[in-house]
């Protein structure tokens, strides 16, 4: 049910998405995106033009467990379980609403949120099952060198060295939180946790790690390419099939509890 309004009700959505078939979150010409097919649901269900705000831009065929996009609203959203359901009645099935969330009036989906996780899986023993969310290398990295990389790069803030090259952006500083990799048998993930993420940086960062633990690049050279901050001189970008976006955090404040 909905409730006409003077003002506009902003609201987030919590979703999630295997980015397989699509051509990244972004809407654009000519391609298929995710942020494209949710406006036309919210459209249709809310009947009335609503364009969302992802808290970032997965690039092409990378997933998210975890996403949020703001909207607004010029009607209450009253039964927000109905809503959810009714919009993944109109979805593909790789695309789910989890939960709608009436949020602050000056709430942003990309601007507050105040930390992002992102895992990188890889297997390096071929499986019929899952290949289609985990990067297959044929030799077993080093662990142990891996996780000092994870050291050295908690160390620094500008992480130009592991952009996209030509981004529109204003500086190359993120604050990491957290970095590390675990291994379980054959699968080996990478967790990392920032304030921000540049474009293509932790598929660049996994590339660049992955050249240490297979002995290609020392620790005092990986330094050196985050210090020297030329893109070129960083690893290969790994594929975007292995990448999740993970967990997405705001401050508590910025959810308005239902009356």
């Amino acid at each position: 049910m909905l409730i006409l309004n003077n003002m506009p009700q902003r609201y987030f959505i919590k979703l999630a998405y295997d980015g397989s078939r699509y051509h990244g979150w972004q809407q654009q010409h000519n391609a298929l995106s995710i942020e494209h097919l949710v406006n036309e649901a919210l459209s249709t269900v809310l009947r009335q033009a609503v364009k969302v705000t992802g808290c970032g831009r997965t690039d092409a065929g990378v997933h998210a467990a975890e996403f949020y996009a703001h909207f607004d609203c010029n009607s209450t959203i009253e039964n927000k379980e109905t809503t959810a359901y009714n919009l993944n009645s109109l979805l593909p099935d790789d695309i789910v609403i989890h939960q709608i969330i009436k949020v602050k009036e000056d709430a942003h989906a990309r601007f507050s949120a105040v930390r992002r996780t992102y895992k990188y899986y890889i297997n390096t023993c071929r499986t019929p099952f899952g290949k289609e969310y985990e990067f297959f290398m044929h030799r077993s990295p080093d662990i142990a060198l891996m996780n000092h990389a994870c050291e050295i790069l908690m160390e620094y803030k500008d992480f130009s060295c592991f952009s996209k090259s030509h981004t529109q952006v204003n500086n190359f500083f993120c604050t990491i939180f957290e970095a590390g990799w675990q291994q379980s048998e054959s699968r080996y993930v990478f967790m990392i946790s920032a304030n921000r993420f540049l474009r293509n940086m932790v598929r660049a960062i996994v590339g660049t790690m992955l050249d240490v633990g297979l002995h290609k690049t020392d620790l005092n050279e990986f330094r050196n390419i985050i210090e020297k901050g030329s893109r070129s001189d960083a690893g290969m970008s790994v594929a975007a099939k292995g990448l999740f976006l993970t967990r997405v955090e705001y401050p508590e404040d910025l959810f308005e509890k239902d009356e």
